[in-house]
């Protein structure tokens, strides 16, 4: 049986879009005609500190100012935290999880005391691997905590999970930072014991874009190659919940003046400011190489 190629669009409403989402909605939305499939818009707004309304009604205006269309209805993680705690139950049967309790700062003042005896490994993304010191509180110990109604993380015991599964790859029909492509060795080690939930958010990005691309039927995932070495936690997870394995299409990065990938953290020219100076969405599309 022929499959339809689905593809999906999946901004955060926590700012307005630039020309590195418009680039990467774009790629999106040509991918999908070219192969005669369809686009999925995702609003993924699990962090309620940042997401604002304004910046979700701001993603729909750009989109369509863009010609984008998407396939309704859209899916809003917010709407749909159960579906992330029937996966986060599903770890916890395997046994793969376990509760963190210390602070932010409880764990840099952890990791600086390795620091000074030597280095210390960091994850793709430059953090400071998690020193796994919750590992060993026993299971009394965990449950009074979380009767005391102190914070926690939930985080997967990563060499535990790989043991599980054995060696695993995905397919890579974009390019990595090196330029890699084809068959893609997973390094989820890399990682550490990441985060997957917490008590007061029943989810993270990475479990929750993983369940979300299932259950939308996502066949290829185009996003940006900041997140390629991110696919290693997201196929580990795919694998644990026996859900699905897209194919995966990292694009190039749109960078600033200074070689720095457009961010709306550095305040990045948003594509309503450029419409308001005149732009068409044409010279948006010329601007990214489209």
């Amino acid at each position: 049986m022929i499959t339809q190629p689905i593809f999906r669009f999946a901004p955060s409403p926590n700012g307005y879009l630039h020309l590195g989402h418009a680039y990467s909605a774009l790629l999106n939305h040509d991918m999908a005609r070219a192969a005669g499939g369809r686009l999925l818009l995702r609003i993924e707004d699990i962090d309620p500190q940042r997401c604002r309304p304004e910046y979700e009604t701001a993603i729909y205006e750009d989109l369509r100012w863009l010609g984008i269309a998407w396939q309704e209805p859209v899916r809003q993680q917010s709407e749909n935290f159960p579906d992330y705690q029937t996966a986060i139950a599903g770890l916890e049967a395997q046994g793969l999880l376990y509760p963190s309790f210390e602070s932010r700062s409880e764990i840099n003042a952890l990791v600086a005391e390795h620091e000074r005896r030597g280095s210390w490994p960091r994850d793709p993304d430059g953090a400071s691997l998690y020193p796994g010191t919750a590992r060993t509180m026993s299971s009394a110990e965990r449950e009074r905590r979380r009767r005391a109604g102190e914070s926690f993380a939930l985080r997967i015991a990563i060499d535990t999970a790989i043991a599980r599964v054995g060696p695993f790859t995905w397919t890579e029909s974009g390019s990595g930072p090196q330029g890699q492509i084809g068959s893609i060795a997973a390094a989820p080690q890399m990682w550490g014991d990441v985060v997957l939930a917490r008590k007061e958010l029943p989810t993270s990005y990475h479990l929750a874009v993983v369940v979300d691309d299932a259950l939308q039927g996502v066949t290829d995932v185009v996003r940006g190659r900041d997140l390629f070495w991110a696919t290693s936690i997201h196929r580990l997870l795919q694998t644990l919940l026996d859900l699905p394995e897209p194919i995966y299409h990292h694009h190039r990065l749109i960078l600033d003046t200074d070689g720095r990938k457009l961010s709306k953290a550095t305040q990045a020219t948003s594509l309503r400011e450029l419409r308001a100076a005149g732009a068409s969405a044409a010279d948006i599309r010329s601007m990214v190489g489209l």
